[in-house]
């Protein structure tokens, strides 16, 4: 029985919602004893000679008894340390009140309630003590299944998905040693960096179309909901790094929920809440293992699962599939320099001496190629951290200025009301704007000031030269330095140290560049 139903189950319970898509037992009151639930006698009348021929309702208490015995041998498993065999009672016991149709009578569907939250208070003991004895990182490697849906994967890869496949796997080289030191440290399969592959094709800036973005393939809430960071400057769900530990962080919580690997990729792909409402209209025998939930799963979800596996195949053995043509580009290599004041990417690439697009391939998560108003790890080609600092001074700062209002001409037999409607503003806000005193006499050709729902910014370089050029040192980090031994070095304090640069952790690397105060 697959772990992830039986934890639904549980979850339904505590939810409020019922087990089963299509039954809606009413709420119990007072829920069965369990001395009760467990066969001990009560002082309901005793059934005649009459009822010799079963009707529907004897029937189905016969059905509420045999899941009583399911329960009660699952009792003396769970007293035993039997967990498979508790689990496989609990199975017979959830599908014997399953075949109980929802509109029977009432002392039936209160048994068969009550029922449903014994076993559900049992799998959820026994989910609990198996996930506190367990890591995400002892849950073995992706299983390398070879089916049907995985073997019509491979062949488009090898056919009309060739030059995607080919040119992503390119792309992976940029990242693919970072991402596998980040999944080795939180002990996840390192098969997953393969993910971002079928995600996004290792493009920084994929945009799918529901709203999902970067390599991993964030939409936004979900993005908020692991710490990325989306504002009208950054986006870091296109930041490779930071998007990277978020997606840790889901698939280990998704890998926790589900139990498996297989169920929690599906669940990366389209939500816990779907794939949870496709096990739950599920028959119990369906339940077995993915491949048997596979086909009730959104098409897009369906193939997700399969075209990694299948991208695993090919990569494990490409020879074999015939892929003799894969290469990787080369690690992304950079410095990282703190900055404290809004710049366009152009004009410090300029100051570098660099393309603008290599700067901008380094930092895809600024949305608007310039630095933000606050404190910001810039990324620069390799080797240019120590120029940039030396520059940073004459490099313009950018300004901001703000469209409030837009032109619009008007058109023959358009109205205020018309143009208010089309820019989602008031005709009072438009007539004020343009000293209008009679709203319904506007002329074909009138230039008219709209107010902006939204305000557009524009972006200005100023050049502005601090007067602060010496009021600090820069100094590169070398391997094996910390905080505490560059702020004893220099005669500061890591506090300093941490306020000047705007880090909020101790963790450096090896060829980033700090200010130390002047003088130290």
């Amino acid at each position: 029985m697959n772990r992830a139903f039986f934890f639904l189950l549980a979850l339904s319970v505590w939810l409020g919602m019922s087990a089963c898509s299509h039954v809606s037992p009413p709420v119990s009151k007072q829920p069965l004893e369990l001395t009760e639930a467990l066969g001990e006698e009560s002082d309901a009348p005793e059934a005649g000679p009459e009822a010799e021929e079963e009707t529907e309702e004897v029937s189905e208490q016969r059905l509420i008894d045999e899941a009583l015995d399911y329960y009660q041998s699952s009792q003396e498993q769970w007293e035993q340390g039997l967990i498979e065999e508790t689990m496989a009672a609990l199975d017979q016991s959830y599908a014997s009140i399953l075949r109980i149709p929802p509109d029977r009578d009432p002392n039936i569907l209160q048994q068969k309630e009550d029922l449903r939250l014994l076993i559900s208070k049992r799998i959820q003991e026994i989910y609990a003590s198996r996930l506190s004895g367990s890591q995400v990182g002892n849950n073995g490697a992706i299983p390398l299944v070879l089916n049907t849906y995985v073997e019509r994967e491979i062949k488009l890869f090898q056919t009309v998905e060739r030059k995607f496949f080919v040119d992503s796997y390119r792309r992976a080289g940029r990242y693919r040693d970072y991402i596998e030191e980040e999944l080795r440290k939180a002990g996840l399969p390192v098969e997953l960096v393969w993910l971002p592959l079928i995600e996004s094709g290792y493009k920084d800036k994929a945009f799918s179309r529901a709203r999902a973005l970067g390599i991993w393939q964030f939409i936004s809430s979900t993005g908020v909901r692991f710490n990325l960071k989306r504002d009208r400057w950054i986006d870091e769900r296109m930041d490779f790094q930071m998007a990277t530990r978020a997606a840790i962080d889901y698939l280990t919580a998704l890998h926790d929920l589900f139990g498996d690997w297989t169920t929690a990729l599906a669940a990366y792909n389209c939500g816990e809440g779907n794939v949870m409402r496709a096990i739950r209209q599920q028959r119990v025998n369906y339940l077995d293992n993915f491949w048997d939930l596979y086909p009730m799963l959104p098409s897009e979800t369906a193939r997700y699962v399969p075209r990694l596996l299948a991208t695993l195949h090919i990569i494990n053995a490409p020879e074999q599939y015939g892929f003799s043509e894969l290469q990787q580009d080369s690690a992304v290599s950079f410095d990282e320099v703190r900055t404290q004041k809004q710049m366009k990417l152009a004009d410090i690439a300029g100051a570098l001496n660099v393309s603008g697009g290599a700067l901008e391939a380094l930092n895809p998560a600024l949305r608007q190629k310039v630095t933000p108003n606050y404190s910001y790890t810039l990324r620069v080609p390799a080797d240019t951290g120590d120029l940039l600092m030396a520059k940073l001074d004459e490099i313009p700062q950018y300004k901001v200025m703000v469209q409030s209002h837009t032109r619009h001409r008007v058109r023959r037999g358009e109205t205020l009301s018309q143009i208010a409607r089309k820019y989602r503003t008031s005709v009072r806000k438009i007539a004020r704007l343009n000293g209008i005193r009679n709203v319904s006499r506007i002329r074909v050709g009138q230039k008219l000031k709209v107010p902006l729902r939204y305000p557009l910014t524009k972006l200005s370089s100023v050049r502005k030269v601090s007067s602060s050029s010496t009021a600090y040192t820069r100094y590169r980090v070398r391997r094996g330095d910390t905080l505490w031994s560059i702020a004893r070095k220099y005669n500061t304090s890591v506090k300093t140290i941490k306020n000047l640069n705007g880090l909020s952790s101790n963790f450096l690397h090896a060829g980033q560049v700090l200010h130390l105060p002047a003088g130290t």
